[in-house]
């Protein structure tokens, strides 16, 4: 192959890898996690912004239970402890030892359940928060859009479980309310166990509202008093069992509406349907009615609610990576450090993130084919072959990949203009048609036209894991990662 692809053995990052808790090992929960997490502590800027590559663009986590006007991104300490750094508005937590006090108390809880607080940053206007890096994104990218498979029954009933678990450890601790309880703060950590983020435990301030714009998801109370309350975050709790049961984010009035009228199966995700036991399916619409109710005090708590769900658990013995379709261990720590956006798109096979990163960094990569195509640009050959290529270039960008692979085809067999960025649209055309022979093909044709192009090597990455390689796949991301970090030192 015009690639590196030789066999190797993954990167483990072992320090940080632990056991799946069997869902009965209630008792304990949270409380293994305090040997092998840091003391929380506070950072400098400096080290932050050294482990955040001077808070580079590359490094923003999108997803990451956080949305805008608030960033978080990816980083790495010194000690090789992955991180994800919350960077704050500046006209957010204007008092300072308000904000030292809310992100050490946070900081005190250690769970499994919980993307843990371990540090925090306030230096002149900036605020700052260190949690857990969770490398395997959020429920609301797993449950709403999926790519390879949709989620299976077992591992919704493990998340439902396990956020119940986080509720109440945090209860018991003093940290019962949680601020804007949704799909984004549910995150996936290096085993696939879901996790609820540490962030949402911070008391309010000018960041941003307690609950989201979206008052049909909005617990009743809150739209009358402003204050979040114990029931309240069992509301939320109820509208993301909803989610788990649906696939969909259905606002609660008509839910109840479908639920009084015993139309279960008009809630449960049809990608479910002979996946669940209808006694299964009945009794987590029972739990979500429960959560759901307008009366506060006619609502659950968070302990009744993990004793519910635990009698529920499916599966309980396979690991959640398995349950998700995630491969264990895929971003090797090298890796992960310099990927770009598209590397990492490639590396879990994302290929709506591929398709938006190609069609936003269009032919600027292939350099000096412009200058060739305007010399040309007056003989009809040259003329028809441009055409062909605008051709596809339209049906690409309106994901049309059958008629796209044939318009690229026409210009790539016109033989007069050479385009890497061509080769590399038609590759992933042929992976959206589950083509990745095709795909690796066109991928390793862009390389030979572009050597150190770190696109081809990641669409070589795509395809291969397409292809059930996952070795040699490996191996081609650690080329790009090394072609990234080359780059990014010139």
């Amino acid at each position: 192959m015009g690639a590196r692809c030789s066999k190797f053995a993954l990167c483990w990052w072992s320090s940080n890898l632990k056991n799946v808790p069997h869902s009965s090992d209630l008792e304990n929960c949270g409380e293994s996690e305090q040997v092998s997490l840091p003391s929380f502590r506070e950072y400098t800027l400096e080290q932050l912004r050294a482990a955040t590559s001077g808070f580079s663009v590359e490094n923003i986590v999108s997803e990451h239970g956080e949305k805008a006007p608030n960033v978080v991104y990816r980083g790495k300490l010194e000690d090789d402890r992955w991180i994800a750094v919350k960077r704050f508005n500046k006209l957010a937590w204007p008092d300072t030892r308000q904000f030292l006090d809310e992100a050490r108390s946070v900081g005190q809880l250690r769970s499994e359940r919980l993307a843990n607080l371990i540090g925090c940053c306030c230096e002149g206007d900036e605020r700052l928060l260190v949690a857990e890096f969770m490398p395997h994104e959020t429920l609301s990218k797993h449950l709403f859009h999926w790519e390879s498979q949709p989620m299976k029954w077992a591992i919704r009933l493990r998340v439902a479980l396990y956020l119940a678990q986080a509720l109440d450890y945090c209860s018991s601790k003093g940290r019962a309310l949680y601020h804007d309880l949704n799909a984004y703060r549910v995150l996936f950590d290096w085993d696939g166990n879901p996790r609820l983020s540490c962030f949402g435990l911070m008391k309010n301030s000018r960041d941003g509202k307690s609950y989201s714009t979206n008052l049909a998801f909005t617990p009743p109370e809150y739209l009358r008093t402003g204050r979040v309350t114990l029931e309240s975050v069992v509301y939320s709790f109820g509208t993301l069992l909803l989610d788990l049961l649906s696939g969909k984010h259905i606002p609660p009035s008509h839910a109840l509406d479908l639920i009084r009228g015993k139309n279960y199966l008009m809630l449960m995700d049809s990608c479910l349907e002979g996946h669940f036991s209808n006694d299964d399916g009945t009794e987590l619409v029972r739990l979500a009615s429960r959560c759901l109710q307008y009366e506060p005090r006619e609502r659950p708590n968070a302990k009744s609610l993990v004793t519910a769900l635990a009698s529920l658990q499916k599966e309980t013995e396979v690991p959640s990576h398995v349950l998700m379709g995630i491969p264990h261990g895929t971003a090797s720590s090298t890796q992960m450090s310099v990927l770009s956006p598209l590397g990492e798109a490639c590396s879990r096979m994302d290929l709506t993130a591929i398709h938006e990163i190609l069609e936003s960094v269009g032919y600027k990569d292939d350099e000096g084919i412009a200058n060739e195509l305007s010399f040309q640009m007056w003989t009809n050959q040259i003329q028809e072959t441009l055409n062909s290529k605008n051709r596809g270039d339209a049906a690409f960008r309106a994901k049309d990949f059958t008629t796209a692979i044939d318009s690229y085809t026409q210009f790539i067999d016109g033989g007069t203009v050479v385009s890497p960025t061509v080769f590399a649209r038609r590759c992933l055309c042929h992976l959206m048609n589950d083509m990745p022979q095709e795909a690796l093909g066109d991928a390793m044709q862009a390389q030979v036209i572009s050597p150190e192009w770190v696109t081809a090597f990641y669409l070589q990455a795509a395809a291969l894991f397409s292809l059930g390689m996952d070795n040699d796949a490996q191996e081609i991301l650690k080329d790009g990662a090394s072609l990234d970090a080359k780059r990014k030192r010139n």
